[in-house]
């Protein structure tokens, strides 16, 4: 080896743009940058009076989040069995439940 550590690489399951089992990379575990992370985040807020506004992620060099192969692309569903409507809550009505607590 010429002094540069091999990338410690996972399958995935992506679903953006078509289903595909892709090979992509993980940070490297003993980063001292972002302790094996993959990056560092930073909080932010308000410039006036100080309150909580969001969290910036900052990727850390040790790890490539765009470096990625497909290997395998999925086939989709065909559209008669995909789900058009969401499965309902039956709380969500009125936010009780006649079921004992456990």
């Amino acid at each position: 080896m010429n002094g540069r550590a091999l990338p410690r690489l996972r399958i995935q399951r992506a679903t953006w743009p078509r289903p595909a089992l892709i090979l992509t990379g993980t940070p490297r575990p003993g980063c001292r940058n972002c302790d094996g992370i993959g990056g560092i985040e930073h909080d932010y807020g308000n410039h006036y009076d100080g309150e909580y506004e969001g969290t910036d992620w900052e990727p850390c060099q040790c790890w490539n989040e765009h470096r990625r192969w497909t290997l395998l692309p999925l086939p989709r569903l065909p559209k008669w069995l995909r789900r058009c409507r969401p499965v309902r809550d039956p709380w969500a009505a009125n936010g009780y439940s006649d079921e004992p607590p456990f």
